[in-house]
């Protein structure tokens, strides 16, 4: 897989500063919106053989592909998504976790959803699909942790 730019902050906390502090610029959704497309295309390139079944992320109604690598001293995450708001919302989530240790990964809540006003607006199946993609993050921290 090509390399991951993440993290792009030190630490967890510096990275949901770094949205909300971002977030903040924007006077309006449709803004907001914008923002999560452009960043859904800096997700680096996904491999076409990793987009399988096997690393389909269920809940979302959008399709959506995620790949865990590492250990728990860093565990590092792949993902693409078909949609273009989705797949800004994954970038949005591996930049707070992706880089991260198990431990980090585990102990930081991701408060930046809230901070930004992002479950107001989002969808219910966005939402659910959002829920999902922190919950096999956390699994995946959790399992390397044994």
């Amino acid at each position: 897989m090509n390399a991951s730019p993440f993290p792009l902050e030190p630490t967890a906390a510096e990275a949901q500063a770094a949205i909300r502090d971002e977030f903040a610029f924007f006077d309006d959704w449709s803004e907001r919106y914008q923002y999560l497309i452009d960043l859904g295309r800096k997700l680096p390139p996904f491999p076409d053989e990793l987009r399988t079944e096997e690393h389909r992320l269920h809940g979302c109604q959008s399709m959506v592909w995620i790949v865990p690598s590492g250990d728990a001293s860093r565990l590092d995450f792949a993902a693409a998504s078909d949609s273009a708001i989705v797949s800004g919302l994954i970038f949005l989530a591996l930049r707070v976790y992706s880089g991260r240790s198990a431990r980090e990964i585990l102990d930081t809540d991701p408060d930046y959803i809230a901070d930004i006003g992002l479950a107001k607006h989002l969808s219910p199946t966005r939402s659910n699909g959002l829920a999902s993609l922190l919950a096999f993050i956390r699994d995946a921290a959790q399992r390397t942790l044994g």
